[in-house]
């Protein structure tokens, strides 16, 4: 009994590290994909990421995108370690550690950004919803409060307790959602079962 338990412990420990090793191999590809991603789209257009729906629907894509590295971490788990079974909690949990790395990744490249590229994110994102909302015809006591609120915007901004959460709350949610459903569909094994 006593070699057994301890082969036993043995192939838990070395699937456990396992796991471990492709939660950060598969987030620090999903954090690349949206790092270099956001990088290179600021840098193409020279800091001028349009505002508004056309820029949530880039980056959205591009999140979707690098988090299809939570379904594939997933699979690769399930299909290598687990002999192409996995249950819920476990991969719902491994799709949340690479979310967290990936999600890592996009705050530090959302700094470099605003470092070396951006001029006044905060600013040109006040103006531009001004902008929007002159167009609209907003009447001068609305816009007076809807510039005043982009100037504590501005502000709150500025500081990193209030910009680096805020930034993580962009992506992370994605990752969980992802997450979900890739656990949910995986843990069927008939589901693109591993070949051979």
């Amino acid at each position: 009994a006593g070699p057994a338990k301890a082969r036993n412990r043995a192939r838990f420990n070395q699937r456990r590290w396992g796991m471990w090793r492709d939660i950060v191999k598969y987030g620090v590809i999903a954090g690349l994909v949206v790092g270099v991603s956001m990088i290179a789209s600021f840098w193409a257009t020279d800091g001028q990421m349009p505002h508004g729906w056309l820029g949530m629907a880039v980056g959205y894509a591009t999140m979707l995108v690098a988090f299809s590295a939570v379904f594939v971490g997933i699979k690769h788990q399930r299909d290598v370690a687990g002999g192409g079974v996995i249950r819920f909690w476990p991969a719902f949990g491994m799709g949340l550690g690479i979310s967290f790395i990936a999600a890592l990744f996009y705050v530090g490249a959302w700094e470099l950004v605003q470092a070396t590229i951006v001029d006044d994110f905060a600013g040109s994102y006040g103006a531009s919803v001004i902008a929007a909302e002159k167009a609209k015809g907003i009447d001068p006591a609305a816009l007076a409060k809807l510039t005043a609120e982009m100037e504590a915007f501005k502000t709150q901004y500025a500081d990193p307790m209030f910009r680096l959460p805020m930034t993580f709350a962009e992506i992370f949610p994605v990752g969980v959602l992802v997450s979900l459903i890739s656990a949910l569909v995986l843990r069927n094994p008939r589901v693109l079962p591993a070949r051979g």
